[in-house]
């Protein structure tokens, strides 16, 4: 593969998959897919009004054709920039990865049952029927939104403790269901004519909702189903409790960041050549360093030099790079993190970690060192992180060049 074409891959990866918010063109297509999907259902729902379809049919079939052409593009280009996501990972199984998961499907379904009545048209309605799973692309606004992508992170952490409050009122309305069986079969033999025939009333009543169509009518009935209504209430409470609890978790974690850092003005940078760097064996003249930039100092070994233009870099020399400042009228401000022991993100990956879409990680310094981050550092106890991010973190220190 060739070098222009990874990096055409790269940058359609980062345009339709992570969604930078400082990229122009990224942040444009993260719009116009958002407009699309509900202009889409819009359009989708509309139709289904007779008086809509009679005045507006036309134009709302013609928004449908746009909007879903829109959405097979994007399925396309997914797959195209689908090996970007991991490098490391052989290209087919990163493009087969994608096709396979929740939101490849989704995007396949969004626009294939529009195409295939035009090949095999006796299956038109059973294809219209599969167009509802357009919904499901609403889920794709979740992802370029923190405040809503705060939900789905939410859920996935407490995903056990969920699992385990659904099977508890599952086995409270098979209880009560068969208890009210007990109780109203006699008097109610249509009614409650098995163990199973109360399950609709006990999931009405233990879920609050009280349809009101099956009641019992004996007294022991009545008296088992106000105790089963009380507990219906609490068995609503302990899910609501865990998700609120969650959000309570989840922002306090974005919120929560280690120790204060004395806040260090950057004047110059140290750089140490290495037989991979261009610069070896060039003359300091001929490095097309940016205006405003040079080499304030050569330490080899153990000598200094002066830098002059004339001399050629060697592997292993020491450079001390220096920055002209310049004032443009626009300040960056970044923030200082030492992360202590307890800090959730210690031993974690930086792809792992669950942070705002609008935080960038843009160095780390570990014991003096520094070290340019990727999606496979892992940060360790001790690591001075640098990142760059709109959101306000509570002790941050902000440094501001």
């Amino acid at each position: 593969m060739s070098t222009e074409f990874r990096k055409i891959q790269d940058r359609i990866y980062r345009t339709v998959e992570i969604g930078y918010t400082l990229d122009t063109v990224s942040r444009a297509y993260d719009i116009v897919s958002v407009v699309m999907i509900l202009v889409n259902l819009i359009a989708s729902i509309a139709y289904t009004f007779d008086s809509m379809e009679m005045k507006y049919g036309p134009l709302l079939l013609s928004v449908e054709a746009i909007t879903v052409a829109f959405f097979a593009v994007d399925y396309v280009l997914r797959i195209l920039s689908a090996p970007a996501a991991d490098r490391g990972k052989p290209k087919g199984k990163m493009i087969l990865q994608y096709m396979l998961s929740f939101n490849g499907i989704v995007d396949l379904l969004s626009f294939l049952p529009y195409y295939l009545p035009v090949f095999f048209p006796a299956g038109a309605v059973a294809f219209r029927m599969f167009r509802v799973i357009r919904i499901f692309r609403l889920f794709r606004i979740n992802a370029y939104y923190d405040s809503l992508n705060v939900i789905t992170s939410v859920l996935n952490s407490k995903k056990q403790q969920l699992m385990s409050s659904v099977f508890i009122i599952i086995i409270l309305m098979l209880a009560s269901s068969l208890c009210m069986y007990s109780v109203e079969n006699k008097a109610q033999p249509d009614v409650f004519s098995n163990a199973f025939s109360g399950i609709w009333w006990a999931t009405s009543t233990l879920l609050t909702v009280g349809y009101g169509d099956i009641y019992p009518i004996t007294t022991a009935g009545k008296i088992l189903g106000i105790l089963i209504s009380f507990l219906g209430v609490g068995m609503v409470a302990i899910p609501t409790g865990i998700i609120s609890a969650g959000f309570v978790e989840q922002y306090t974690m974005l919120q929560r960041v280690g120790e204060q850092k004395a806040e260090m003005a950057v004047r110059f940078i140290r750089v140490r050549l290495t037989d991979k760097d261009n610069w070896v064996g060039r003359k300091i003249m001929n490095l097309g360093l940016p205006e405003g930039i040079i080499i304030a100092a050569i330490r080899r070994g153990t000598e200094f030099i002066v830098p002059r233009g004339e001399i050629a870099l060697e592997k292993g020399d020491n450079l001390v790079l220096a920055a002209e400042g310049f004032n443009d009228g626009y300040d960056i401000d970044l923030n200082e993190i030492q992360l202590k022991p307890s800090h959730p993100w210690c031993g974690h990956e930086i792809r792992e970690l669950d942070i705002s879409r609008q935080t960038f990680i843009v160095a780390i310094d570990r014991n003096g060192t520094p070290i340019i981050p990727s999606g496979r550092t892992r940060l360790l106890a001790g690591d001075i992180v640098i990142l760059y991010t709109r959101r306000k973190i509570a002790e941050a220190v902000r440094i501001t060049i």
